[in-house]
């Protein structure tokens, strides 16, 4: 099972085209046995302007030279905020789609362990359901990033046996699909 949702072709046309030949060599290689879509939305979002921190959290900016905001009287105004739009594309429901089928396959008996890769939080509590049943056998965090604390659980807990991993771009690279995947040729620059 692998749960994502098609790039949008009007904002990321390269992107989408590449997407596209990598589920399709998916399923050319039987890499795959279903793919579950969800979708992208793109918005308009507003929020206060912010630089990352030490520990890479967003910090607020407040004015201060060479950008200060002053009153009608001129007086600074140092707690101003300043504000900006910005296009934000969000992948919507792979992650309900994700926790449909894993609560699914492990409450119909059709698994006796999962592999979930993901780091997304919200699977929190389906995660947690499955432990108790079946091992999770691995969660994998495919990103440079720790695991969301929510997802973090006790190798023993509920069913035991579950173990977590993180994957580095070096595993990434050595466990591509082949070159060729049936017709679909890897595209340049992967």
């Amino acid at each position: 099972m692998y749960c994502t949702a098609r790039i949008d072709s009007v904002s990321n046309p390269s992107g989408q085209a590449d997407q596209d030949v990598y589920l399709k060599a998916l399923v050319a290689a039987d890499s795959v046995d279903h793919i579950e879509y969800g979708t992208y939305v793109a918005r308009v979002k507003n929020a206060p302007l912010a630089v990352k921190d030490a520990q890479g959290r967003p910090e607020v900016v407040r004015p201060a030279w060479p950008v200060v905001i002053q009153d009608g009287r001129g007086e600074p105004v140092p707690d101003a905020m300043f504000m900006v739009s910005y296009a934000n594309r969000e992948e919507k429901g792979s992650d309900v789609n994700l926790a449909a089928h894993l609560l699914l396959d492990v409450l119909g008996g059709a698994v006796e362990g999962a592999l979930v890769i993901s780091n997304d939080s919200d699977l929190r509590f389906p995660v947690e359901q499955a432990r108790l049943r079946v091992p999770v056998r691995a969660f994998v965090n495919p990103s440079h990033n720790y695991l969301a604390g929510d997802l973090r659980g006790a190798p023993g807990a509920g069913a035991g046996r579950h173990w977590w991993a993180r994957l580095s771009a070096a595993d990434l690279k050595r466990h591509q699909l082949p070159d060729p995947a049936g017709p679909y040729r890897r595209p340049d620059g992967w």
